[in-house]
């Protein structure tokens, strides 16, 4: 890993605080700061010293909403996620730099795109129904009337290309993020059922990245100097969860996604 400048180390330490933001108030934040960091650092390397910082937000996540997950949906899920992860580990086994990278921007210019479709499915759902446009994309809009039970299929579907992603590019916030609404997930199960979700996820993919080379000694030590930040950012998370205005804020956080996902592309 070549040596990091201090403006480097700024924006690592303000991609760790939105990572515990995100985590607490709305996951698809998570994206700016992957992008962030596979700029700062080599992309393949990124993935593996952004792990612990994504863990650390998970536990903090875990903390607040553990008691609201959903665990028959997390069970359904699994399963496929762990052939996702597995598949992402045999792409990184081959894959060099400049692939990872590529791989990442398309990503996310990919979660970018079902994003706004998402957002876009929502408000003609919302405009049929006849009723005020839902904020579609967050835990904050999440259907009324709870969890349903959503065949293995489509579980399965989301569940390998979630697992893909998060080993891959550590990007599997959106995926899961249109699993649980989908499945029609009020704003606590969404919070508490993806915090569990990506706590075991993550977690579960530490071994696979140490046997890749991607967590070692340095990352580590990088690791140990962005870890704090993570704390205020859900802090505010958890303090701003009701109160943000939602769509300008996906609005800025698609853009930037976008854009992220084109400089690593266009590297």
């Amino acid at each position: 890993m070549d040596t990091i400048t201090l403006w480097q180390l700024a924006a690592l330490a303000a991609a760790s605080t939105l990572v515990g933001f995100s985590k607490t108030a709305v996951s698809g934040a998570n994206t700016i700061s992957l992008a962030v960091f596979a700029a700062v650092l080599p992309a393949r390397e990124s993935t593996g010293v952004l792990l612990p910082i994504l863990i650390a937000g998970d536990i903090l996540a875990v903390l607040v909403y553990r008691r609201h997950a959903h665990w028959p949906t997390l069970l359904r899920l699994f399963p496929a996620v762990a052939v996702g992860v597995v598949a992402g580990t045999v792409f990184l086994m081959w894959a060099d730099d400049g692939a990872v990278r590529t791989s990442i921007g398309a990503i996310l210019l990919l979660m970018s795109g079902v994003t706004v479709w998402r957002r876009r499915a929502a408000t003609r759902a919302g405009e049929a129904a006849g009723g005020p446009e839902p904020e579609a994309g967050s835990a904050l809009a999440a259907r009324s009337q709870g969890p349903s039970r959503v065949g293995g299929v489509k579980a399965g579907s989301y569940g390998m290309l979630g697992g893909f992603t998060t080993m891959v590019a550590n990007a599997g916030g959106p995926v899961m993020s249109l699993y649980l609404l989908s499945a029609g997930f009020r704003k606590l199960g969404f919070l508490g059922t993806s915090a569990w979700f990506f706590l075991i996820v993550n977690t579960s993919k530490v071994p696979f990245s140490v046997g890749l080379g991607l967590i070692d000694a340095q990352s580590l030590l990088l690791d140990a100097a962005l870890v704090l930040f993570v704390i205020p950012g859900a802090y505010l998370g958890r303090v701003c969860v009701g109160r943000i205005n939602q769509k300008l804020f996906e609005r800025i956080a698609i853009g930037a996604t976008v854009l992220g996902g084109l400089q690593l592309l266009l590297h």
